[in-house]
């Protein structure tokens, strides 16, 4: 029962951590990252403040949820180390939730302490954007990782490999690099999009490419590129992993095939549409998903060969958790 509790715990605290991020997104998308002033953690030069204004509700409340998701992660930490044995995995995937949620924070304190917020276009932001953008990631990857093992997923294998000789580490970490240059790229072009909006799509398009637009205006042709390039290296990748990989393995490829094929879609959508504020954050989640299924699909293709000699269905046996 104990561990049943934990692994509900540790999949409602991504569920959650998944909430906060989009809040973030639409702090950016409202324009309300000054909302509270150059101060951290406190806003207006108090703890708990009176609302003002709506910008000042917005850049708040998404500050009280992160540290609610901070505070969850401590749970989680303390409670895996507590619950599962020495050698389970759970045990390092919470370890390592722990400092990202960390970083995570320090990251956002510092974006708002140096200002890059609201309406700032220089290069610093953006450089402090791709950092915590992929800052997120890690962190997303972490607790998914952690509610997988805790959830019954079998240890990792570094050294699991293909039929054909070819490393599923190196598939994955393909993905990997693939992932987060679209996402960076990702992150940069919808703040281009809330900086510099367009009229027409025509008139983005001619920003785009013209020598004298803002930079964040002209990186923008980089994300659709990178997408298409990273959607197609992932189905093929998907595709060689779950060919040598079990039942659970081929679900997550399905999945994640899926997911990948919508997300582009969505980009199609978001482009001819002009970038909606509703529909970057609907687009942010969809590539959040794509990224935990990527994820859950490398532990799962990892984890497989000890899952076979496991005692249970679900790789338990040496690694199964404290009654």
């Amino acid at each position: 029962m104990r561990i049943e509790r934990l692994r509900a715990y540790a999949w409602t605290t991504l569920a959650v951590t998944l909430g906060v991020i989009l809040w973030g997104a639409y702090v950016r998308v409202s324009g309300s990252g000054a909302g509270c002033g150059k101060e951290w953690p406190i806003c207006k030069g108090k703890l708990l403040p009176t609302m003002t204004s709506l910008e000042m509700f917005v850049e708040y409340a998404h500050r009280a949820s992160s540290g609610v998701i901070t505070v969850m992660v401590m749970v989680l930490l303390a409670w895996s180390l507590y619950a599962l044995p020495r050698r389970h995995p759970g045990r390092a995937g919470a370890l390592a939730s722990a400092f990202f949620v960390l970083t995570e924070g320090a990251v956002g304190a510092a974006i708002v302490l140096f200002e890059r917020v609201a309406r700032d276009k220089s290069a610093a932001r953006a450089a402090w954007m791709s950092l915590h953008l992929i800052n997120t990631f890690l962190l997303i990857a972490s607790i998914a990782c952690t509610a997988w093992w805790i959830s019954g997923g079998a240890a990792p294998r570094a050294r699991t490999r293909l039929g054909g000789g070819s490393g599923v580490g190196g598939l994955l970490a393909g993905g990997v690099a693939a992932l987060l240059v679209v996402g960076v790229t990702g992150a940069l072009t919808a703040l281009g999009d809330t900086l510099f909006g367009a009229k027409t799509l025509a008139e983005g398009v001619a920003a785009d490419f013209s020598p004298t637009a803002h930079f964040l205006q002209q990186i923008r042709v980089l994300h659709p590129i990178a997408a298409v390039l990273a959607a197609v290296y992932l189905l093929y990748a998907r595709g060689a992993v779950a060919a040598a990989g079990g039942p659970e393995t081929r679900r997550l490829s399905t999945i994640l095939g899926a997911l990948v094929i919508g997300q582009l879609g969505l980009g199609a959508v978001n482009l001819v549409l002009l970038a909606p504020g509703w529909l970057q954050l609907v687009h942010l989640l969809v590539a959040d998903l794509v990224w935990i299924a990527f994820v859950l699909l490398g532990a799962a293709a990892l984890g497989e060969a000890g899952a076979e000699q496991a005692s249970g269905p679900h790789g338990e046996g040496a690694l199964a958790a404290r009654p």
